[in-house]
C-alpha cells in the first residue's frame, strides 16, 4: 500500500528527517518501501540513507 502524499494546500511537503517544511518544488526524493519520501538536502537525505541501512541489517 503507498504512502499518503504528504504535500500541503500551498504545494509544500515535509522533509522525512527533520520535517521541516519545504516546496514540492525543491524537494529531493528517493523511493523508500514502494512510496516517495522527501528531503529537504543532501544531510538529511544522506540520514535517512543511513539509517535505512542500519535497519536492514
Amino acid at each position: 500500500m503507498n504512502k499518503p502524499d504528504k504535500t500541503t494546500e500551498s504545494g509544500q511537503v515535509s522533509c522525512e528527517v527533520c520535517l521541516k517544511e519545504i516546496p514540492i518544488s525543491e524537494a529531493e526524493s528517493d523511493e523508500a518501501l514502494g512510496y516517495v519520501v522527501h528531503f529537504c538536502g543532501l544531510e538529511c537525505h544522506e540520514k535517512w540513507r543511513v539509517q535505512q541501512e542500519k535497519t536492514e541489517e
